[in-house]
């Protein structure tokens, strides 16, 4: 059976479990792996760049954001930001009295990256991050994962498919499958990251 289509996917589902009576529930089999994917899987092919305006203590992050990779200012000879927990930026502030100036760390807080020292001007600076993998429907009927890693989403939607139909006998089987296919892809991930290789990111401007 073809795996290249949102669509296809649902039938290979239904195939694997055997089952025609689960229209309802397959879709929400994949987007539980596509959740669950977003946690377990750091590849180039997630990353994603962006510039912001930074003129205060907090600024939002992009709805698609997971992680972070670095923020820099591109104006300041590509200046990098240090990233710091919650706990450490808040002692930082603490302890330096509220100091303004360029911001040198950052920490994820609430939805949003707090920089400190709070800025003393406008810095525009530039975001790379993971972004979560593209959701599909019947709309969106494919995403990178499904084009070049099918066996993660698939075995990704039949792990899922588990509890609901309450197979304790095949979830070891889907779970190692789906294990095997995200430790793949993150190989692959890094061995692109350690040669220099991966795609070349567009930058776009948000908030």
């Amino acid at each position: 059976m073809a795996l290249t289509t949102y669509d296809e996917l649902k039938a290979s589902v239904a195939d694997f479990l055997n089952r025609d009576d689960l229209t309802n529930q397959i879709p929400d089999f994949i987007t539980m792996a596509e959740t669950q994917i977003n946690r377990d899987v750091r590849h180039w092919r997630m990353e994603d760049r962006a510039t912001a305006l930074v003129d205060s203590q907090y600024t939002a992050l992009p709805t698609n954001f997971v992680e972070p990779v670095r923020i820099t200012i591109p104006a300041d000879r590509s200046y990098t930001l240090e990233l710091v927990g919650p706990f450490e930026i808040s002692k930082l502030r603490q302890d330096n009295a509220d100091t303004t100036g360029r911001p040198q760390f950052y920490a994820v807080v609430d939805g949003a990256f707090e920089v400190f020292p709070t800025p003393d001007a406008d810095y525009t600076v530039e975001l790379v991050y993971y972004e979560t993998i593209p959701h599909m429907t019947a709309s969106l009927q494919t995403n990178w994962v499904l084009e070049y890693f099918p066996d993660a989403i698939l075995y990704g939607s039949l792990l899922h498919s588990a509890p609901y139909l309450q197979e304790d006998q095949r979830v070891q089987t889907w779970a190692a499958l789906y294990q095997a296919a995200v430790s793949a892809i993150n190989l692959e991930g890094e061995r692109a990251r350690a040669s220099g290789s991966g795609r070349r990111i567009k930058i776009r401007s948000y908030g």
